[in-house]
């Protein structure tokens, strides 16, 4: 594996593990869900809340809680890289299990249901995912907005996640998907 994918699988593990305490637990995507629901301004007891909360949940069984290979409940950062690895080994198998990731996330982002992701849907989710300041969810925004319409379709959010899980080029606009890539 090439050492922006390390880079990149590391910088999706800082973001997902929200308490710092270097690992992921099921708390992390307690507090993530918390993060957004605060985000969008919803009441704690609102179907918006509640379908925050479902889709974070669906993420720590899905993706995450697999990862955890000596059973302790709890995935530290080398249990994030060699899962993602494993689980992307299979180009043609992995693309499935990454349009899952990818569909999980549009849904999360695209608040008003549109089929889109506007900036201040964006911004609330993955500013507050990525730990990124506003300028920097615009810059991230604007490289993920291809065609430039103030919008990022689904198209282009899966090609992003692509980018990010799968490529190499050091310049493809997905790879900040879940923050600023540290050097």
């Amino acid at each position: 594996m090439s050492s922006l994918r390390q880079r990149k699988y590391r910088q999706w593990f800082l973001a997902a593990d929200v308490d710092g305490d270097g690992t992921l637990t099921r708390r992390d995507a307690t507090l993530m869900s918390e993060r957004f629901i605060s985000a969008r301004g919803a009441a704690p007891d609102s179907p918006t809340a509640q379908r925050l909360n479902d889709l974070m949940d669906g993420l720590w069984i899905q993706v995450i809680a697999p990862m955890d290979r000596d059973g302790d409940g709890t995935v530290d950062l080398d249990e994030t890289v060699a899962g993602f690895e494993a689980a992307l080994a299979d180009r043609a198998n992995s693309a499935k299990q990454i349009k899952a990731i990818a569909d999980h996330y549009f849904e999360l982002a695209d608040a008003n249901g549109d089929g889109t992701i506007d900036f201040a849907e964006f911004r609330d989710i993955f500013g507050v995912g990525g730990r990124a300041s506003e300028e920097d969810c615009a810059k991230v925004f604007h490289r993920l907005d291809r065609d430039g319409n103030g919008s990022i379709s689904h198209e282009e959010y899966h090609q992003a996640v692509e980018e990010f899980f799968f490529g190499d080029d050091p310049d493809a606009p997905g790879n900040d998907l879940f923050g600023k890539l540290a050097a």
